[in-house]
């Protein structure tokens, strides 16, 4: 593992964790992270991939990890930033003429993927978890949470702070207030920010996504259930998309919920998806997507 600092286009720093593969690569990974959950949540998933021949990069997008500024009060970003400036920076760098590169995203990482400006280099995007956020979609012990999330803790926590602490909530990463306050905006639409009019632009780039794109969810995750993917994944209805339920039970799981996903026990899944993106890797002879 060898830490590496991109520069986004707009001179913002990022973090990343590079894995080098073991023995010939296969091809380049890019872990496309959710939501508060700093890129170390990926180790376990990056050193598979590695191990598998997937030279694989994860990153802490601006605001939170080790992307994070000294102190987020006071800290400016716009909620489309971790997809269009820090996600494509990864994509830039693991770029290759060589090899193929793929996109693996968890929640988040699933909509970054159609906010990309280089999403043309990429080959394939599997990812997990990924859902509209509308609380409509949830489980009815779910939305009150997360409607008390939007009305009542958020806004006296933001006040307090300066920025969403999270992090006193025990759940994940203190996010910054301009990514707070558009994200609550975008989670009022059943179709997230698709359904927002001044975000009306990411309809149309969604709508040039055509690689091909997996996005398995858990039945029993209660933020992201089958059904507020399929909301959202109209938006990339141009991919080439297939979508995946996952019942815990049919591998040996217990649970997998919103995070589970990258559990160490979730290997089953890792391996699934690894097979998903090799699969289509392109044939020798075949030009491999990339305007590097």
């Amino acid at each position: 593992m060898q830490r590496v600092f991109l520069t986004a286009a707009d001179g913002y720093r990022i973090a990343a964790l590079r894995y080098a593969a073991a023995g010939p690569v296969r091809a380049n990974l890019v872990v496309a992270g959710a939501t508060a959950v700093p890129q170390h949540y990926y180790r376990r998933f990056a050193e598979f991939a590695a191990a598998r021949g997937y030279s694989t990069m994860t990153l802490d997008y601006r605001g939170i990890g080790l992307s994070a500024p000294p102190a987020l009060r006071g800290f400016r970003m716009n909620f489309l930033d971790w997809g269009r400036l820090d996600l494509a920076a990864a994509v830039d760098a693991m770029s290759s003429p060589a090899r193929p590169l793929f996109v693996v995203g968890h929640s988040y990482g699933g909509h970054a993927f159609g906010m990309l400006p280089n999403h043309d280099r990429v080959a394939g995007c599997y990812t997990f978890g990924t859902g509209a956020g509308w609380h409509g979609w949830m489980p009815a012990l779910e939305r009150i949470k997360v409607l008390a999330m939007w009305h009542l803790l958020g806004p006296v926590l933001t006040r307090w702070k300066g920025y969403l602490a999270w992090s006193l909530l025990g759940m994940g990463e203190d996010l910054p207030l301009d990514f707070y306050r558009q994200w609550k905006r975008s989670c009022r639409y059943p179709n997230y920010f698709l359904g927002d009019p001044a975000l009306e632009h990411l309809v149309t780039s969604f709508g040039q996504v055509r690689a091909p794109l997996m996005a398995a969810n858990a039945i029993d995750d209660r933020w992201s259930p089958p059904r507020s993917r399929d909301a959202f994944m109209v938006g990339y209805r141009n991919a080439a998309l297939e979508s995946l339920d996952i019942d815990p039970r049919r591998i040996g799981l217990r649970s997998i919920g919103h995070l589970g996903y990258f559990r160490s026990d979730a290997r089953p899944l890792w391996a699934a998806a690894l097979a998903w993106l090799d699969a289509r890797r392109p044939v020798p002879g075949e030009a491999v997507p990339t305007t590097a």
